[in-house]
């Protein structure tokens, strides 16, 4: 089984799951999500965020592969680049870390250790450009799949919560503790990054 992950760019972008290639929750703020995604023009909104955040920032994705089939992704921004991170009662984000925006695995392909390199992959990356940590909003009421990751499912992987919320607690991840997981930690990523598989409605924070 020959895999292999490489950076999200626009080549690749349709790549990506339909329900996310046309997605736009974090990358625009709450009216202009709604607004896009009523004007069916999400999927544009989303080719010129990636454009933009490539050109100003760099790599900001990982798409996996496995013998070819594209079967997840990881997507990652500086908070400045995510609108929608704003709109959070528990935030900002600290100024050392980036921003865990969504992450996804093909049900069929969890559990083989994809989650793992995917983020000890996008780790060695940030920390060359000297980042110290990943800080995600987790769902601490989560019930089905949906853009935000669950909150419960990250405290798993090794993220401490850095501000509590009943609904929306900001979790942190330190870099260099992903380049040396254990196998539990995992099976948990995997089952982690399986929990987005569908578009969430828009709803209000």
């Amino acid at each position: 089984m020959g895999r292999r992950l490489v950076p999200l760019t626009l080549d690749n972008l349709p790549d990506l799951p339909n329900r996310c290639r046309a997605c736009v929750f974090w990358e625009l703020d709450p009216v202009s999500s709604e607004a896009a995604v009523k004007a069916g023009t999400a999927a544009l909104e989303k080719e010129a965020w990636i454009s933009a955040v490539l050109l100003d920032w760099g790599s900001c994705g990982r798409v996996a592969y496995v013998d070819e089939v594209p079967v997840g992704f990881v997507l990652y921004a500086p908070p400045a680049y995510v609108p929608r991170s704003t709109a959070f009662p528990t935030s900002p984000m600290s100024p050392d870390a980036v921003q865990l925006m969504t992450a996804f695995i093909l049900p069929g392909y969890q559990g083989q250790g994809l989650g793992r390199v995917m983020v000890q992959t996008v780790a060695k990356d940030l920390l060359r450009r000297g980042f110290r940590a990943i800080e995600a909003f987790g769902d601490a009421r989560w019930k089905e799949p949906a853009c935000l990751l669950p909150a419960e499912h990250l405290l798993a992987v090794g993220f401490k919560t850095v501000r509590p919320h009943p609904t929306y607690p900001r979790l942190r991840l330190e870099l260099r503790t992903t380049l040396s997981w254990k196998e539990d930690v995992e099976l948990a990523l995997d089952r982690l990054l399986g929990a987005v598989q569908k578009e969430p409605a828009l709803r209000p924070l």
